[in-house]
């Protein structure tokens, strides 16, 4: 039997929230749509008191911010930056382009073909997200796109320089410094300084997740990664502190970030439950962690192993902690995830800084669809065929022409038809395909 000993904002609620942010979306994105840098300019103007004479980082204004940067903070993001390339080298070998003979002259393939630009967001409202910079540039350079350009909002008023600094070692080739609705705007869209990408990738809040969805299908997009999420899935064999370090180290992300406790034991749940709040008196990021905690954290009792396998697919986390005494068992089982952290030795946030792994992952369910961004993200994997002999072609045409009689294209059975009658020597009229 489950029991939900602590519960978060209600559906309605939460349905309420989505609907003031989609109005505001629609809002800024037809106002860049008609006037272009003007709105840009307007709306960084309004929420992020930013209006700089050019919103693209010259060479220059890059240099000052990696200079800026501490030598020992720099070497930590090229280590990260190591990690994320490697893992995504050996994801992007993984990729193979093939080419078979599937009949007697018959040649099918695919390519994986590298988009030709990228625009890449890095959060950076509350806290300079510097990791986003390497999930997102790093990882499109080791696809092999031409053009990748960032964006990031100003941090207390300025270019955050160890954003910059990020985006610069990894190989972004333009960087600006605009957020929110309006750089996810002018990124898809484009304006008079701002050449349109094809794809975007990159998390965000609510805003910019909302943004990214009603662009989609103008541009592609990696994923709806909105607030973070986190679930921590725990036994006995674990303590409450553990359990509520983990909750409490995503939570701090933003008052709408969930945090969910599942486990098989009521008494670490209890336990996990104290152990928040004592933590709270002391964690520096309290006022925001707190405020996730009452209106989006859980905490759900289960009775068995099977329930909570069931339990943590239903919810489809972004991030998935599990500690429990047979972590295993999760991995070969779990459908809905977006990234998975087995055992207490490691957590989610050595997959967020710096691990290897990407931690641009799906949130809101999503889970259930798709996975979180990767090299092939930014790859289209596209066909090919071609036909070697006049044999082939003849015997392929008779399939085709029939199969497109029968629903009803004549049109496409000409097109089998004329092939038969010149490859394969017979002498297919026009008409035949009618009857």
């Amino acid at each position: 039997m489950i029991r939900v000993l602590k519960e978060g904002r209600s559906s309605v609620q939460k349905a309420n929230d989505h609907t003031s942010v989609k109005t505001a979306v629609e809002s800024v994105l037809t106002a860049v749509e008609q006037r272009g840098d003007e709105a840009v300019r307007h709306y960084s103007e309004t929420f992020d008191k930013w209006t700089p004479d050019s919103f693209r980082l010259s060479q220059a204004e890059i240099d000052e911010c990696i200079s800026a940067v501490a030598p020992r903070d720099l070497e930590d993001i090229r280590f990260a930056q190591a990690q994320i390339r490697r893992f995504a080298e050996i994801q992007r070998d993984a990729l193979q382009d093939v080419e078979v003979e599937t009949l007697p002259g018959v040649v099918l393939g695919h390519k994986n073909i590298p988009m030709n630009s990228v625009g890449c967001y890095v959060p950076g409202g509350k806290y300079p997200l510097v990791a986003s910079a390497h999930m997102s540039v790093v990882t499109a350079k080791v696809a092999g796109v031409k053009r990748v350009i960032a964006m990031t909002p100003p941090f207390h008023g300025k270019p955050a320089p160890a954003v910059i600094a990020a985006m610069a070692l990894a190989g972004a080739d333009e960087i600006y410094v605009l957020g929110g609705i309006q750089a996810i705007a002018a990124m898809a869209i484009g304006t008079s300084t701002i050449a349109p990408v094809d794809f975007l990738v990159g998390p965000g809040n609510a805003y910019v997740a909302e943004a990214k969805r009603q662009l989609f299908g103008r541009v592609g997009i990696d994923l709806l990664a909105g607030p973070t999420e986190t679930l921590v899935i725990a036994d006995e064999t674990v303590d409450a502190e553990l359990c509520a370090t983990d909750l409490l180290g995503q939570a701090e992300h933003g008052p709408d970030s969930p945090a969910i406790l599942l486990t098989n034991s009521e008494r670490l749940a209890r336990d996990t439950i104290i152990e928040v709040e004592r933590l709270l008196e002391i964690l520096p990021t309290a006022t925001i962690a707190r405020q996730a905690w009452i209106d989006y954290g859980q905490v759900i009792v289960c009775d068995t192993d099977e329930e909570m396998l069931a339990e943590a697919d239903r919810i489809a986390s972004e991030h998935v902690q599990v500690m429990t005494r047979d972590p295993d068992y999760f991995l070969a089982r779990m459908t809905n995830f977006g990234a998975l952290f087995l055992g207490p030795r490691t957590n989610v946030a050595y997959g967020d800084k710096v691990i290897g792994t990407n931690h641009t992952l799906p949130t809101l369910g999503n889970a259930r669809f798709t996975g979180g961004l990767w090299v092939g993200k930014f790859m289209k994997t596209c066909t090919y065929q071609r036909i070697l002999t006049d044999k082939a072609s003849a015997m392929i045409g008779e399939y085709c022409s029939r199969l497109c009689v029968l629903e009803g294209f004549l049109g496409h059975a000409e097109q089998a038809n004329i092939r038969v009658r010149r490859y394969g020597g017979r002498n297919v009229p026009y008409a035949e395909a009618a009857e």
